[in-house]
């Protein structure tokens, strides 16, 4: 018998040529936005035109680019149940990456928040979060394991309905020709933890729907991005929303900005930085 997709034949190749394209002009919830000026959540302050990113990430999904130095990143939490994973490398040599440790200890600061560099291991500031609408995020816990997935939601494998999100960024990583041993601890954003002080990690969760957080790239990065429940959210469900993910060309912070003298120590990083783009002929 002919086969049927959706309503149409594809017992040829001429049919099945026809059907495949047809699919061409459909959209779907979570998908890239190709021109990244078709996006229908762009942010109201954004000319559609400049955007060279725009996506949204489904549930349990990933997603990476490379971007200029300069570049604003901004991710959108629309139902107050996402949480965006991030890792960022140096897009023009990624043994340089995220160093979770160094973005804590340079700002003297462990919470996230406005005008926070996230730094490498080798004192360049790779990004800075230049604003940020939910406060709400986590510098301690990393993401989920396969075997935490496991153990919690019975499955973690990537095609699945419970990916974890070690194995969702190897995926992001394999793409650019990395491996789950190029992947350092990730930072995520929307969902909150607190230290207390007997030590004890509090997970405060979301702060709700209609938040944003917006980076800016300091020099080219590589960003992989995993949207997957944080491992302290104390949900029996697979519980997590869908990401939007923006992006247009910027000014990376410069000596006009006034968290560029804030300290010593975060002058020091971009410093760094400008001194490598420039070296780089950026």
């Amino acid at each position: 018998m002919p086969s049927i997709a959706d309503g149409h034949r594809t017992d040829s190749v001429l049919a099945a040529r026809a059907d495949a394209r047809a699919q061409a002009e459909r959209t779907a919830a979570y998908m890239p936005y190709r021109p990244a000026s078709s996006s229908p959540f762009v942010p109201a302050d954004v000319d559609p035109a400049v955007l060279t990113w725009a996506e949204t990430v489904a549930p349990g999904g990933y997603t990476h680019k490379v971007v200029a130095r300069g570049t604003r990143v901004r991710l959108d939490d629309p139902t107050g149940h996402a949480c965006a994973n991030v890792i960022l490398y140096n897009a023009l040599e990624p043994s340089e990456r995220l160093n979770v440790a160094d973005t804590i200890k340079i700002p003297w600061q462990a919470y996230l928040g406005a005008g926070h560099p996230l730094l490498s291991g080798d004192g360049r500031a790779l990004a800075t979060i230049s604003a940020d609408s939910s406060g709400r995020h986590d510098t301690f816990c990393g993401t989920s394991t396969d075997e935490f997935t496991v153990a919690k939601f019975g499955s973690a494998a990537p095609e699945g309905p419970s990916p974890s999100g070690r194995s969702r960024f190897i995926l992001a990583a394999s793409k650019h020709g990395l491996t789950g041993r190029d992947l350092p601890p990730s930072i995520s954003f929307f969902q909150g933890v607190r230290v207390e002080a007997d030590g004890a990690l509090t997970f405060q969760g979301s702060a709700g729907a209609g938040t944003h957080v917006e980076l800016v790239a300091e020099i080219p990065l590589l960003i992989l991005i995993v949207n997957v429940p944080h491992p302290l959210d104390p949900a029996d469900d697979y519980l997590v929303g869908p990401l939007r993910v923006h992006a247009w060309p910027g000014t990376p912070t410069g000596p006009a900005d006034s968290r560029f003298t804030a300290s010593p120590e975060l002058n020091r990083a971009y410093l760094n930085s400008i001194d490598y783009a420039e070296a780089r002929g950026l």
